[in-house]
């Protein structure tokens, strides 16, 4: 008999949006998971997180931003800010005391985000494949320009994705972000712990983005982990055992 896992709560924000999310009590400080551009809470890196968090009584949240997985909104509508407030809505509504994020990709981005904008509340960074400032050398950047103009012109268009679905790409999204990059940035103020994990035969987000972004971090606590064959994913078995490894070190650490 197979068993389905109930389903999420959902997180009310004033703009009429919920989130969809699972969380688990535990000890502090929490882990909270961001997931990547396109993906959701039920992908391999959060739900490994979720039972090792269980596993040793480790408060743990996880959730999809709007237009993702199971939350409402629809993808092309959303924005690197609405989606870096939803994280920080998530912060602020679900979690207690201090809290060590963990981002993937785009969450990666977000993580920093949100670690800037409540500095008080941050235990420690984990990132994954760091994506920090990805819709301009990993989308704007790639586009030739018949389909520059195609965008421009029809303000959503649709790419092809190695992962699965298409890839969803609004000018508004691209437009808005730049916003909120941080690469351009001569530092950004966090002085807690950061661990940064990136492959090296990542094909989508090099891995020195993760060295710039450790240059630029204000905190002497930083470590920036390589994996020679690693992709962008990061998801077979010996880096999902380096990612509960690390977290581990970080949390026994304080």
């Amino acid at each position: 008999m197979q068993i389905f896992p109930p389903p999420p709560a959902r997180l009310a924000l004033a703009d009429g949006q919920t989130l969809a999310y699972y969380r688990s009590p535990g000890a502090q400080p929490g882990v909270v998971f961001l997931g990547g551009f396109t993906s959701d809470m039920t992908g391999i890196k959060a739900t490994t997180l979720d039972r090792w968090c269980r596993e040793r009584g480790q408060a743990f949240v996880r959730f999809d931003y709007s237009g993702h997985g199971t939350s409402s909104g629809r993808f092309a509508d959303g924005t690197i800010g609405q989606w870096a407030q939803e994280a920080l809505a998530v912060l602020d509504q679900l979690t207690e005391g201090p809290q060590l994020l963990v981002g993937s990709s785009m969450g990666a981005w977000l993580m920093l985000l949100t670690a800037l904008a409540r500095p008080e509340r941050i235990a420690g960074l984990l990132g994954l494949a760091c994506a920090a400032d990805f819709t301009e050398y990993l989308l704007w950047e790639r586009l030739d320009e018949p389909l520059r103009e195609r965008l421009r012109r029809e303000r959503v268009i649709s790419l092809p994705s190695a992962y699965g679905e298409p890839y969803i790409i609004a000018l508004n999204l691209l437009e808005e972000a730049k916003t909120h990059q941080l690469l351009n940035r001569s530092e950004l103020q966090i002085n807690g712990p950061v661990r940064l994990i990136h492959g090296m035969a990542d094909a989508d987000v090099p891995w020195r983005t993760s060295l710039q972004v450790m240059e630029k971090l204000t905190s002497p606590d930083v470590r920036l982990i390589l994996v020679k064959d690693g992709e962008h994913t990061l998801s077979r078995d010996q880096d999902l055992r380096l990612l509960t490894r690390t977290l581990g070190e970080m949390l026994e650490g304080r």
